[in-house]
């Protein structure tokens, strides 16, 4: 069984929090939980790796992966198994709800990540194109702990169910 690594990017708590409760639901002892902002260098030790974050202001990306960005672009993820989550406020912010997400999207396909955990968008009201992977899918798990905090567990342990084969946990 190969290690998995979380790398997630916090200003509040929300994310770390999120971020938490996955490795709960996947059992800590698999998961690795790192927060970008501390050691972000290590991401290249992982096959399997779980990225989240939040979208600040007006579709800006969480600040500690806007700093780790540069480094990011230097990476190359070929081979490499990644599940995104993304926090967000969707009833505020519905013109840029988890465009970090879909930011960090497009920077690990670029480098040449498989991606598995694509989240259905139903049940969700927002405008935003970016983190979609088409018109019915989310490119990774969509919470908004602000406007729908007691969907969270449930969604969290459906999009866990979902994705453990991939990440070898089954």
């Amino acid at each position: 069984m190969k290690k998995i690594g979380l790398f997630y990017g916090t200003y509040t708590g929300t994310t770390g929090n999120v971020a938490q409760r996955i490795a709960k639901e996947l059992g800590e002892e698999n998961v690795e939980l790192h927060n970008i902002s501390v050691d972000g260098e290590c991401m290249g030790n992982y096959d399997i790796l779980i990225i989240g974050t939040s979208t600040w202001s007006i579709g800006e990306l969480q600040e500690d992966w806007d700093k780790f960005m540069p480094k990011l672009e230097q990476m190359s993820f070929e081979g490499k198994t990644v599940a995104l989550f993304g926090t967000g406020d969707q009833i505020a912010y519905p013109d840029t709800f988890l465009d970090g997400m879909g930011m960090l999207y497009e920077t690990f396909q670029y480098r040449g990540a498989h991606f598995v955990g694509f989240w259905p968008t139903t049940g969700y009201d927002f405008t935003s194109p970016l983190p979609l992977l088409d018109h019915d899918h989310f490119v990774g798990l969509a919470i908004d702990e602000d406007n729908q905090p007691e969907l969270t567990d449930e969604r969290i342990k459906k999009w866990c169910e979902m994705i453990r084969p991939a990440l070898e946990l089954a």
